[in-house]
Formats: structure tokens, sequence, C-alpha cells
């Protein structure tokens, strides 16, 4: 027990801002494992060796975090050549490409996916105020110009909330959205930047959509908006798993700038417990009745340690990081990697965000 205990203060001590190093080891290895020299991100855990709009985005912001600027403009130049037709001042980005049955390197699904959109905006605007570059900002003020126009939808009796992408989620009356992909500190950062706009009209729709949905305290992975009320889609059901899990790490993420923020974060306390109870996080869980099954891998258990870090049993957290050191990433598993720099960064200090949504990566004299 007392080698236990020990082990759990050296993970605590670890996950502290104040050791963490300028150098991100875990980006490294993401660098090594994911991203080849063009600047293409593949998932090698499918077949087609595809790559995603998400996981470009993705690994913009981690670079964004990490201060990597060469990597940053790599992952940019691809993404504009492959997925925006060369053009992101006129195209949003194709979702999905990879190896075609024929052989060819093509997109193979060209329909956008709007939180990639929205990382990859995010992520140009904050490049372009902390690096002091222009074009980047320019950049992502034509990038919410086109998600406005093809992937935002005012739903009646709620108002302007982000579909999923730009066709297939809008039919007559009724609205599919995903909650994962409309992280309240983005919006945050892009209402406080164009005041007037839709962006800050989407706040208060997109978080009351995040609460009802989560009214257990677990988060779906789909839902829709049918005749006033919330619904679950005919396929997956109230279901929440690989998407959901992003809920509860933006709600750990935010700034705790005021109460309705930290009963926001507090509304997943239900999926606290059931870590107190169980020791890992669900794979799936029914958000309807809060019914669990399975593991989630340790790519779940990195993403749930912001909230961790609001609870105030501090064990609950210790316990995640030990599970962490105890089971390493797989090589393949790309998801899981992308969970880790997110959560296991934020625990580490890498970054923050402000109350107003701004990015805060650790400064030099921090990580010194």
């Amino acid at each position: 027990m007392k080698l236990w205990m020990a082990v759990l203060l050296l993970l605590a001590s670890l996950g502290n801002p104040a050791h963490a190093s300028c150098q991100w080891p875990l980006w490294e290895q993401f660098k090594q494992r994911f991203i080849d020299a063009g600047g293409r991100v593949i998932d090698p855990g499918d077949p087609r060796a595809v790559t995603t709009s998400e996981g470009q985005a993705y690994a913009m912001f981690f670079a964004l975090a990490a201060g990597d600027r060469q990597t940053f403009a790599r992952l940019l130049r691809w993404s504009e050549n492959n997925l925006a037709q060369g053009d992101l001042q006129r195209h949003l980005q194709a979702w999905l490409w990879g190896r075609s049955p024929e052989g060819r390197w093509q997109v193979l699904d060209a329909n956008s996916a709007a939180d990639a959109d929205l990382w990859l905006a995010y992520s140009l605007q904050e490049a372009g105020r902390l690096w002091q570059q222009p074009g980047y900002s320019r950049l992502s003020a034509r990038q919410l110009a086109l998600i406005e126009h093809h992937e935002v939808a005012q739903l009646p009796q709620l108002g302007p909330l982000l579909l999923p992408g730009a066709e297939g989620f809008s039919r007559q009356n009724s609205w599919t959205l995903n909650p994962s992909y409309s992280p309240l500190p983005l919006l945050r950062s892009f209402a406080h930047r164009y005041p007037d706009s839709i962006w800050a009209a989407m706040l208060e729709p997109t978080r009351r959509m995040l609460e009802e949905t989560s009214a257990k305290g677990f988060a779906p992975d789909w839902v829709e908006w049918q005749d006033g009320q919330w619904q679950a889609p005919a396929k997956g059901g109230w279901q929440g798993s690989y998407d959901a899990i992003r809920v509860y790490l933006w709600a750990g993420m935010q700034a705790p700038d005021n109460e309705q923020t930290d009963n926001f974060a507090q509304r997943f306390e239900p999926m606290l417990r059931y870590l107190q109870q169980h020791g890992r996080p669900p794979l799936r869980v029914d958000s309807l009745t809060g019914a669990a099954e399975g593991h989630g891998p340790p790519g779940f258990s990195a993403a749930l340690l912001p909230l961790l870090s609001r609870t105030a049993e501090p064990r609950l957290l210790q316990e995640q990081l030990a599970r962490l050191a105890a089971e390493p990433l797989q090589a393949d598993a790309y998801y899981d990697h992308v969970l880790s720099l997110f959560g296991q960064g934020w625990n580490e200090g890498r970054y923050r965000f402000s109350p107003r949504g701004t990015l805060q990566p650790q400064s030099l004299e921090e990580c010194s």
C-alpha cells in the first residue's frame, strides 16, 4: 500500500504544471508516429491509411501550443492543397482523404466536418495573434465565414447551432447534432472577437444543448432536435462513447471564471462517481439511463483529467494518472494519442484557455 501511494504522489507531481518542461515528449512522439514529412496526419489504424480534417486541425492546435511553427505551416499547407482544393479562402476542407479501392490517393468523402473546421479557424486565429502573423488571422476570418454559411443552422426554439457538416444533417423540421463538435472555449473566443456576429448568438443555444442533452450527467455521441425537443437518433440511440468523451474534455478545460461555467462542469459528476466506483471510464454509456458497459481505452482517462482537476477528491485524478503511466499508448492508437495530447497536455500546464477563450500557451519562464 505504501509503494502504491508513493507512485500516486509521484504521478501527481508529474501532472503539476510547474514540473512540465519546454520539451513536449508526447507531441514529439505524435509527430514521429503520425505525421509524414509533407505535413499529413496519418491514421494507421485504418487500412486505407486515411487522413481526416480533424486530425490535421488537432495537430495544428498542438503545434501552436508547442510553439512549433514549422510543423504548423506544413500541416496547413498539406490541408489546403489536398483537402480544400488548393484554396482555404474559398473552400472548407473535405473530411476524409486516403487510398481508394483502385489504389489512388484522393479525397474519399468531400463532405466537411464542422469540428475540424472550427479547430482550424481557431488555431489560425490564435497563431495570427500569438505569432503576429496577420495572414493567419485573415484566413481564420474567411474560414469562419464559410462555416457560418455552410455549417450553421437556425433551429426553431433554440437559435443558431453548429451542424456536424455541410451536407446530410438537416431535414424538414429535424436536425442532427454532435455535442462534442461545439467546444465552448472556441466559441467564446469567436464571440469576443466578433461581438455582433452569429458566434455571439450561438453561445447560449450551445450551452443549452450541452446541458439538456447531458441531463443525467453523461453525454451522448449524437442527438436530434425535432418538434421542440431532444430525441435519440435512430442509429446509436442515446449512447455516449468515442465522440462524447470530448464533451467532458472541453467542459473541464473551460476557464473557471464564473458560477455558470462551474455549474456546467459539475453537471458531469455522475461520470466522476462512476470512476470512483469502477476505476476506469466506461467504453459506452446510455446518457439517458446511465447504464454503462466496457472499459474505455487509456485516451478516455486522459480526456477526463481536466474535469478531474476540478473535483474536491484529488485521489480520482491520481488514479487516472496512475493508469496512464501503467498502460503506455499503443504505437498505432491515433485517437488515444490525440485525447492524451489534449488531456495530459492541459494537466501538465502546456496550455490554458482564458475566460474569453484565447489560448494561453506555457511560457518559457514557466517551463525553464
